[in-house]
């Protein structure tokens, strides 16, 4: 049957029964009964083949790869050598259930097997990030999970892949020498193991969900870290004289200029991995001591985009979907940076995304790419302010705007003016809590009379992480956990508190994931009467805590009542309030 594999191009989109009876496989009887059960049970006619055991699987798979046009290949008769299985690490193989069979240096082309003729973004990602020129033929799967076991028995770590490529004299760099030949960094830059090792990191950082991956160049030593979960975590640090052929790597794939060493850069990287599309947001940083490189990972899979998916309450999503279907006004997000925001926004936005209504945002960066809204990106240095953004979007005849955030009072005024003229605006701003959010606005230059004529509710958030499910266990909080909370004893007598032991699955921290905590002050008369008044914001509290607004304090108790996060995530994400 393997004398086939010449004739793929002529099999190509061929019918299967067709297929078949050319490879010999079937009679055009045999296959007319595989169509006559079809009709009676719709299915893949493969499948029914297989059932009437008139073909085996791997005839089936044999015959589907040449419909795509491709290639079938018997990994049990071919022997790979250790050569060619270096050229992609056990990490990437299995996250693409693929194996290199054959690899040409001269060319950079690399032949893999894959599970699956439609596996399409096997050979896309390792263009993108590894630069390979990819043939791809087809294999069985129980034969590639068996070539699995047999080449990627031990599994590469990253201690190995740092070790192989300190002895290679060539990628080794002095980023304190002030001539580096440009051909020789661009060679390394290029060099596959340098790739690898990039490549390795990258996928280690979306494993473990880390929204942050830090470079850090010093003196005697080249520091990598991950941000997860909000914490940063020290990983096993690469060889310092690695530093100047990863950034260079890393500024590759970003398309920025590996000759500028001078200036800060920022670039961006978009990847597909396990079939998600993931975002790299990269910014370089010259240093005493070399390029600092921070990599934002924006991993779509593991950001629901969904308002209920964020944690929130009954009564609060209840409250929120309310707000952002007013037809016109304000709605403010506030918290500090990495608390969230953005994505409650993104979520808010996602839920309007309606054929009916016309979104537009301003966003510095544009941070997620979501079908159905005209996404700008704002760049202050060619003028293009957030200011200058909204101008031109009320001429774009919008029902719904995202302004990034109300930095100065310009762009307050014109989102004044858009909610004033029946648009619906949604905005962030930095401030500690909703009511001093009043102060921040009027400090912008607002006028009050305007703020009160516009604003329907500001939502301050926080994120705190939540306990891992694996080692979560049950706790008596301390005297001194309950001070901190302003509690005693008797509060909480019958409640349950916990906390994570720490395991393998939260990388012994004791926390896996996080959840946003949310305060929400909806406007009305008396609100906006106090508001003209220039009432402080503790009275602005007050009031709105008699109208029913949960502080975020009160619902970080909540969410450590309901189980989901601990004493000491609330204590340091939120306030100290007066909670009586």
């Amino acid at each position: 049957m393997t004398d086939f594999n010449k004739h793929v191009d002529a099999l190509r989109g061929r019918p299967l029964g067709r297929i078949l009876v050319k490879m010999k496989a079937l009679t055009p009887e045999q296959v007319q009964q595989g169509l006559e059960k079809q009709r009676q049970q719709p299915g893949p006619l493969g499948e029914i083949l297989v059932e009437l055991e008139l073909i085996d699987t791997k005839t089936k798979d044999q015959a589907l790869a040449h419909q795509a046009g491709m290639e079938f290949v018997d990994l049990e008769t071919l022997e790979i050598s250790r050569e060619v299985i270096k050229t992609l690490d056990a990490q990437v193989a299995k996250s693409y259930n693929v194996i290199p069979i054959d690899y040409d240096e001269a060319n950079n082309h690399l032949t893999i097997a894959m599970d699956s003729p439609s596996n399409f973004r096997a050979t896309d990602d390792l263009q993108t990030l590894m630069g390979f020129v990819v043939t791809a033929k087809v294999a069985t799967p129980k034969q590639i999970l068996a070539a699995m076991g047999k080449h990627y028995a031990s599994e590469d770590s990253l201690l190995d892949l740092f070790n192989e490529v300190s002895g290679d004299e060539a990628l080794m760099l002095n980023d304190s020498d002030e001539l580096v030949d440009l051909e020789h960094l661009r060679d390394v830059a290029d060099s596959n193991p340098v790739k690898r090792l990039v490549n390795m990191v990258l996928l280690e950082a979306i494993r473990n969900r880390a929204s942050d991956i830090h470079f850090e160049p010093f003196e005697k030593e080249f520091k990598m870290r991950y941000r997860i979960d909000g914490i940063l975590y020290e990983m096993l640090p690469p060889p310092k004289q690695l530093a100047m052929a990863i950034s260079s790597r890393i500024k590759v794939m970003s398309n920025l200029d590996i000759a500028e060493r001078r200036l800060p850069q920022d670039g961006r990287i978009e990847l597909m991995v396990n079939g998600n599309p993931v975002d790299l947001r990269v910014a370089v940083l010259p240093t005493m001591f070399g390029e600092s490189v921070v990599m934002r990972v924006l991993d779509r899979s593991n950001v629901s985009l969904d308002l209920e998916k964020l944690g929130l309450r009954e009564d609060d999503l209840r409250m929120i979907d309310t707000l952002i279907h007013r037809p016109h006004g304000i709605v403010v997000v506030t918290g500090p940076t990495g608390s969230g925001k953005t994505t409650t926004l993104y979520s808010a936005l996602n839920t309007l995304n309606e054929v009916s209504e016309k979104i537009l945002t301003a966003e510095d960066p544009v941070e997620y790419d979501i079908d159905g809204l005209i996404q700008c990106q704002i760049n202050e240095d060619v003028g293009m302010t957030f200011a200058k953004a909204l101008r031109s979007f009320l001429r774009q005849d919008p029902d719904i705007v995202l302004v990034g955030e109300m930095r100065d009072l310009e762009t307050a005024q014109i989102s004044v003016q858009a909610a004033l003229t029946g648009h619906l605006v949604f905005s962030t701003l930095h401030t500690n809590d909703a009511p001093s959010s009043i102060a921040r606005l009027l400090d912008l230059g607002l006028e009050p009379f305007l703020v009160t004529a516009t604003l329907e509710a500001i939502i301050a958030q926080r994120l705190v992480r939540t306990i891992c499910t694996s080692c979560k266990t049950e706790i008596k909080p301390t005297e001194e956990m309950l001070m901190e909370l302003n509690l005693v004893e008797d509060q909480v007598a019958g409640r349950v508190f916990y906390h994570g032991t720490g395991c393998e699955q939260c990388r012994n921290t004791g926390y896996r994931g996080r959840m946003a905590l949310y305060e929400i002050m909806v406007m009305d008369d008396e609100l906006r009467e106090m508001v003209i008044k220039r009432k402080s914001s503790a009275q602005l509290r007050e009031a709105a805590r008699k109208r029913g607004m949960r502080s975020l304090r009160e619902s970080g108790l909540l969410a450590i009542y309901d189980g989901m996060t601990s004493i000491e995530e609330v204590v340091s994400q939120t306030m100290d309030e007066d909670l009586e």
